[in-house]
């Protein structure tokens, strides 16, 4: 008997229906994943199994052990929710409470489940986070997940989820945050878990060379139906579905125009470097060199990839070479011959509106209070106030076409729209200034793959069209592969390999990058095993 068996499963909030007589079994010891874009339903199916979806109505059958979870009481799931199955969430960080420390919130599980008393359950969760993985974890436990770096906040998660040895493991997008090396850590750390304790786990994931090599079956889902579920070997190799096949063909493909040879240099940057002043005590600060001697240069129409790691420095630098970081820089700027690490804010204001940032959340990075039109047209206001209203629409209407929007759409809110088109709002709203430079700091990493490359050729077609030049920030070697003319790789502040992008990404030299390369490649192939160690 299967451990977890779903039966024409559908869920209504209000009169939408999310999911649509979804059916598919698990059984124990098994791994199963559930792949769709946003917005497919696989969370919230995922959600159904602990009943964790607010105010939904719930039809079919959820056999958890043979018992139907939707038939027992709150109370008697609050016994099932940690204790038999257990779930690791998305974002850890909004998911952990910031008041307690990381062993308070673990112990809590141990106490309640459990009911062991405060000092079993404080040694309990220090060996719970030392089977994780977690460095010094009697010094951990005592931390606040801010203190936490994105990999130890998730391993924290985990070490929660598995204090009271579910039988299943929901893992609801586990890894998307995280950087190549850390996702591949995560990775291994599962499959060992999971094989130790025999345990069932169900993946939530767009991510699809993830879900290659981990799930032993896969379900498909599209617009809250389950178009496809096969075993992972044979649906990668000959899927069905329409939609399972566009899925598979997504992947970023490499749109790079040929830069001409008299180009001219458009940014150049000299011996940069940025420091944050860190306060150690109430008299004490120190000096943290985040990005040290880096030097680099930009021609018209060239995209420059910044690869590495969080904390490698590269936001930061990106930030600086635009004069919008608050770190200490020393070192020279030049933009379009203008010395501009020697300008005031003043003298400066009139070239902002050729450098221009798309962020990685365009969510967090639109107002929530602002419609499209005024978000878009805010930069004409600013720079180009001579335009009357009528000029100034027309111009927002010639941005938001160039990146597929249309004009039904300039009196909505942000939140009216989807991830992707959120971002595409985010690009109008650097391109209506028509600029020369744009900084895109993780445009497509919080994006679903196809979705993804929708912006990757949009992106490239603009580049084109206008000549822009992109510093493109990203720790996703397949984007930066498929975008980018050079590629800078960084490591703790320095640049330790640079050069044409087929030269760095296929013939690497230095040993961080090799192993960036290898956590890469052991995403996207499960035959490889042999990760992480750098040649």
């Amino acid at each position: 008997m299967s451990l977890l068996s779903i039966e024409n499963l559908s869920v209504r909030f209000g009169q939408a229906l999310v999911v649509d007589d979804v059916s598919f079994s698990i059984a124990a010891g098994e791994k199963f994943a559930l792949v769709g874009e946003s917005g497919s339903g696989k969370t919230v199916s995922a959600l159904s199994v602990l009943r964790l979806n607010q105010d939904a109505d719930y039809s079919g059958r959820i056999l958890f052990n043979g018992d139907d979870l939707l038939q027992k009481s709150e109370r008697a799931m609050r016994g099932v929710r940690g204790m038999d199955a257990a779930m690791i969430f998305q974002e850890p960080m909004t998911a952990l409470n910031p008041l307690f420390t990381i062993g308070n919130q673990i112990a809590e599980v141990l106490q309640q489940h459990e009911g062991l008393n405060a000092r079993a359950a404080a040694q309990r969760t220090v060996s719970l986070l030392e089977k994780t993985g977690i460095a010094e974890p009697a010094r951990r436990a005592l931390a606040y997940p801010h203190q936490l770096s994105g990999g130890q906040r998730q391993r924290a998660m985990i070490a929660m989820a598995l204090a009271c040895r579910p039988k299943l493991l929901i893992a609801d997008e586990p890894t998307t945050a995280l950087d190549v090396t850390i996702q591949v850590q995560i990775l291994e750390l599962l499959n060992s878990l999971q094989r130790e304790q025999d345990m069932a786990v169900l993946l939530i994931s767009h991510d699809l060379n993830l879900v290659r090599h981990f799930a032993d079956r896969v379900g498909v889902m599209e617009q809250g139906k389950l178009v496809e579920n096969k075993p992972t070997a044979e649906l990668f190799a000959a899927p069905e579905h329409p939609y399972t096949r566009r899925l598979l063909a997504s992947q970023p493909e490499r749109s790079v125009a040929p830069l001409s040879n008299e180009a001219e240099i458009l940014l150049h940057a000299e011996h940069l470097r940025c420091s944050f002043s860190i306060k150690q005590s109430w008299l004490r600060k120190k000096d943290f060199v985040a990005v040290d001697d880096v030097s680099l240069q930009l021609r018209r129409g060239e995209t420059l990839g910044i690869v590495g790691e969080s904390g490698s420095g590269k936001s930061t630098l990106g930030m600086a070479l635009l004069r919008l970081s608050t770190a200490n820089v020393q070192g020279n700027i030049t933009f379009e011959a203008h010395a501009i690490s020697a300008m005031s804010a003043n003298a400066l204001r009139p070239l902002r509106a050729q450098m221009q940032v798309v962020f990685q959340d365009p969510f967090a990075s639109l107002s929530p209070r602002r419609t499209v039109e005024q978000i878009v047209g805010e930069g004409l206001a600013l720079h180009q106030p001579q335009l009357s209203q009528t000029q100034q629409r027309a111009e927002v209407l010639v941005a938001l076409q160039e990146v597929g929007l249309s004009e039904q759409m300039l009196q909505r809110y942000p939140h009216e729209f989807s991830g992707g088109q959120r971002q595409r709002i985010a690009i109008a709203r650097a391109l209506v200034l028509k600029p020369a430079l744009l900084l895109l700091d993780e445009p497509t990493s919080a994006l679903d793959v196809t979705v993804q490359q929708q912006v990757l050729q949009l992106l490239a077609q603009l580049q084109r069209k206008h000549g822009l030049a992109y510093l493109f920030i990203s720790h996703d070697l397949a984007v930066i592969r498929a975008m980018a003319h050079q590629v800078l790789v960084m490591k703790d502040g320095k640049v330790v390999e640079s050069g044409a992008t087929e030269q760095v990404l296929q013939r690497p030299e230095h040993a961080y990058t090799q192993r960036l390369l290898a956590a890469a490649t052991y995403a996207s192939d499960p035959q490889l095993d042999d990760v992480g160690a750098a040649p």
